[in-house]
């Protein structure tokens, strides 16, 4: 990643009409992905986005940058990102292009690529593409031009993809769900797979008007979402980040369940009914150290990757497993989609919950979690690491020695926000929260 100057972890990403996301970077863009992937034989590219007010513009820039290539361009409007990595192999293109920035805010926003087989593009390509960066803009003769079509069928297509990976033997026939799409993506997509499968659905977040998106609503703020499942006496509820890949969801009791507890239900499932076929789990530094504890139960392996769903996926490769994810709620099960699919996998829950006849409350009480403590403190960037400071150095130093194996700290950059996180785990709650909160005040002093 050190040799990036545009591409993060998770694509380019950054506040719009400053950095790389305005029209004149954005346009270029287009122009050099087009260039680097024409150059391997490509010859269509998908476009997708979620409900941002900005995604038009971002859109429009691609659009022409694609076409000065002489790329051709499918437009599929606002759709899930795991919507367009597969719409992008069933439309038999070389490429997908997603214009979203997930579960910050609206006015930030990003662009990243999926390859023909719906995985995010190899490093080398993204390499190739800020090279061509650097090059002069040339747009290709009039009558090699790309054209642009929009596709007026994606929403119902991604629908049944979805309702596909449910057991066609089960039902959700009296089971009343809530789900919270965040103002994003999945608004017009999630209820309807959940109706079409029989359940009775709740719906908020449901409304975006291009400036809620995430707005306290979504995976990253349950509270809403929490008091609804109460407030209708619901079995669960499901709560998506703006772009659809992550997922959050709460039970019957109001208690959220989160990625870690998601991931285990779902391998859990999976080695009871044969399908996990000597695999293992991987999970990120900052997974619970309780999903540990409940596999090592199941004889089921455990391995840690950098945080990003990026090196869970690397990882999965490398060991030739399918199941991992992140407490955040990014879950992947390469057996059902090749990338993380928060619609999928809570489909993949009910499954679960069906099977073993079992409420989600039941299911997640087969892991308990470790006290954790997370806090995410801003800095400014361009500005020197905290994490080099000395007197952050003595803190970290003074919480490992006081909790010795009782507890870990790790802190880490956010590799989308300039945010540093702080996370101290420990075997009782108020030692995490104490080390947690004298860590972070350490941060919190050296970025002042």
């Amino acid at each position: 990643m050190s040799q990036r100057k545009y591409f993060g972890t998770d694509g380019i990403r950054g506040k719009v009409g400053e950095s790389a996301i305005n029209p004149e970077f954005v346009t270029k863009l287009g122009w050099a992905a087009g260039k680097v992937l024409a150059g391997r034989g490509t010859n269509k590219v998908l476009i997708g986005k979620d409900t941002r007010i900005s995604g038009y513009m971002l859109e429009s820039a691609l659009e022409a940058g694609l076409s000065a290539a002489g790329i051709n361009i499918g437009l599929l409007g606002p759709m899930p990102t795991p919507a367009i990595a597969y719409l992008t192999k069933t439309f038999r293109s070389e490429a997908g292009i997603v214009i979203s920035a997930s579960h910050n805010p609206y006015y930030d926003n990003g662009i990243k690529f999926f390859s023909a087989d719906g995985f995010k593009l190899d490093d080398d390509i993204e390499l190739a593409i800020e090279a061509q960066l650097e090059e002069p803009m040339v747009c290709v003769a009039s009558d090699k031009l790309g054209k642009a079509t929009r596709i007026s069928d994606a929403a119902g297509r991604y629908i049944e993809f979805c309702k596909g990976s449910f057991p066609s033997e089960l039902s959700l026939t009296g089971m009343k769900i809530v789900v919270d799409c965040a103002h994003g993506a999945t608004y017009h997509i999630a209820p309807n797979v959940l109706r079409e499968l029989g359940a009775d659905v709740i719906e908020i977040g449901t409304e975006p008007n291009g400036l809620n998106i995430n707005d306290d609503v979504g995976a990253t703020s349950m509270q809403a979402i929490t008091e609804r499942v109460l407030a209708e006496k619901a079995d669960l509820g499901f709560a998506l980040d703006g772009d659809g890949d992550r997922i959050m969801m709460v039970d019957h009791k109001g208690n959220v369940v989160d990625g870690d507890e998601i991931v285990y239900i779902i391998a859990r499932d999976a080695l009871k009914s044969g399908r996990l076929n000597g695999g293992g789990v991987v999970g990120t530094l900052m997974s619970n150290l309780g999903l540990e504890v409940a596999l090592s139960r199941l004889s089921i392996p455990f391995a840690r990757s950098k945080v990003g769903d990026r090196y869970v996926m690397e990882m999965l490769h490398d060991r030739g497993w399918n199941i991992g994810g992140e407490s955040s709620g990014h879950v992947l099960n390469l057996a059902v989609a090749s990338t993380g699919d928060g619609i999928v996998s809570g489909l993949q829950v009910l499954t679960s919950m069906l099977r073993a006849d079992m409420s989600l409350y039941e299911l997640r009480r087969g892991m308990e979690k470790f006290p954790q403590t997370l806090i995410n403190v801003r800095y400014t960037e361009g500005s020197s690491s905290p994490l080099e400071h000395a007197d952050v150095l003595a803190s970290v130093k003074a919480a490992e020695q006081d909790m010795g194996d009782d507890g870990r700290v790790l802190l880490r950059k956010s590799g989308t926000e300039p945010l540093i996180r702080v996370m101290v785990e420990a075997t009782k709650d108020d030692l995490a929260s104490k080390w947690a909160e004298t860590i972070a005040d350490s941060v919190r002093k050296v970025t002042a």
